[in-house]
């Protein structure tokens, strides 16, 4: 699993969205949260609060077909698809609506042809595909129904919306968890040396100061998997959202630079100010061998897409709970969020024969009661974007505390759902950074050029 997502993340570095490696291993098809306040509440009362939602409520939407309705469902063979049939079977006792799975290849061939299905009229009546950058370039409003005043979009959260609409329409639904890039920290650590969870980037310094005096690798450094030195720079755009507002329009649209924006140029600062506290080996230490530092504790704190606690709990299963997770901090307590990593979008062919129970299909599925019945066949990597969704007893300590910052709104998605650019480059300059080899500022600046070349790759208007 590990190997299989650091290989995907790898190719991503390019044009092609970080999105896609949590799709690779069904990480969008896990099950999050959507309340903190509900926490430990199980399936079971999780599905008593579906039961009160506008879309369980929809009249119409809890009508039985008379005779059964088959609908096809495009999906990536590399997505784990044990939940979404879980969900598919019970849709199909309560509805008579049967799911077909049509499994496509990964990667650029099953982008191709996906958009050969749409340009030809052969699209599935469902389809799973990354939100964000991706979802649009399929040009959603020209061939997926506009599901913006559907009901059941009422128990999608705000943050979601964004990656999947154009022009204000919505064309897609949520397929279960989110991720984060953020911070896993050892509890056990935490504990001895009497730290609590830094809400600045100067409570992590100190924090850090701490750790490094007692002996222990305060920030867990893993460069041979060249991809982990993005990590800080990818998870602070929460917080540079918070300071630049429309970066993420503006970057698209050659109007903001990482170099000339203090909030961008500020993450890559936050790299390098990393150096000291990092274990000697970095340069030759693997994903792997940071996961084991962290779980043993010779590690305490590491920077990573939140996908890392299945691999944790899949090798280190007795050791899950001691690992926590919070949100890279900001310079400010009141500006510090959480950067998401959107799950995938269900969205409806618009010119398809069933779009009726196709709609009823996504009324069931992206509901409290979906998600639940997703629960029991993977534990989510980090919190639901469904209102109401609670978190299955047994879920990972560290999504529980990534609760807080979906229930007060301190969260936003990562940049690569919200533009199409996200240079080949940037983990060449963010070891090079995170190293001490080059300043942040200036490979701010080369970042920015590697940027430019791939705008005028794609086409982008302004560039």
């Amino acid at each position: 699993m590990a190997h299989t997502r650091k290989k995907t993340i790898l190719a991503l570095t390019g044009a092609v969205l970080l999105t896609s490696a949590l799709t690779a291993c069904g990480s969008n098809n896990n099950n999050g949260n959507a309340a903190n306040a509900n926490a430990s509440k199980s399936p079971e009362a999780s599905q008593t609060a579906a039961a009160e939602s506008p879309a369980a409520s929809n009249d119409a939407s809890s009508e039985r077909y008379e005779k059964p309705v088959t609908l096809k469902l495009m999906i990536d063979n590399q997505t784990s698809t044990e939940g979404i049939k879980a969900v598919a079977d019970e849709i199909e006792k309560r509805y008579n609506i049967k799911t077909e799975f049509d499994l496509r290849p990964g990667g650029d061939e099953g982008d191709n042809l996906v958009k050969t299905r749409l340009a030809t009229g052969e699209m599935d009546d469902l389809s799973f595909y990354n939100s964000g950058s991706l979802f649009k370039a399929l040009q959603p409003e020209k061939y997926f129904l506009d599901l913006t005043s559907e009901p059941f979009m009422q128990n999608v959260m705000d943050s979601f919306l964004p990656t999947v609409s154009v022009d204000g329409k919505t064309y897609a639904a949520p397929s279960g968890a989110s991720q984060a890039g953020a911070w896993l920290y050892n509890k056990k650590a935490y504990a001895e040396l009497g730290l609590s969870v830094p809400t600045t980037w100067d409570e992590l310094k100190a924090n850090s100061d701490k750790i490094k005096a007692a002996g222990k690798t305060a920030v867990i450094g893993s460069y041979k998997d060249s991809w982990t030195s993005q990590l800080i720079v990818l998870a602070d755009y929460a917080n540079v959202q918070g300071d630049a507002p429309t970066f993420a329009d503006d970057f698209t649209n050659n109007k903001a630079k990482f170099a000339d924006t203090p909030a961008a140029l500020r993450s890559f600062q936050k790299l390098a100010e990393m150096k000291d506290y990092m274990n000697k080996d970095y340069l030759a230490t693997t994903y792997d061998q940071a996961l084991k530092m962290l779980v043993d504790g010779t590690g305490v704190q590491y920077p990573m897409l939140t996908f890392a606690l299945s691999n944790i709990f899949a090798t280190y299963p007795d050791k899950i709970d001691d690992i926590g997770v919070f949100a890279q901090p900001a310079d400010s307590a009141d500006k510090t969020a959480l950067t998401v990593w959107m799950p995938a979008g269900i969205a409806i062919y618009k010119d398809g024969k069933n779009v009726e129970a196709a709609k009823k299909w996504i009324n069931f599925f992206a509901s409290p009661d979906g998600m639940a019945i997703l629960a029991t066949k993977a534990k989510p990597e980090g919190p639901y974007v469904i209102k109401g969704a609670t978190l299955p007893d047994d879920a990972y300590a560290g999504v529980k505390e990534m609760m807080p910052y979906f229930d007060n709104s301190k969260n936003a998605p990562a940049l690569e759902f919200l533009s199409p650019l996200k240079g080949p480059s940037l983990p060449q300059l963010t070891v090079e950074v995170g190293a001490g080899m080059k300043s942040p500022e200036d490979n701010a600046k080369a970042y920015d050029k590697d940027v430019e070349k791939q705008a005028k790759q794609l086409g982008i208007s302004g560039w």
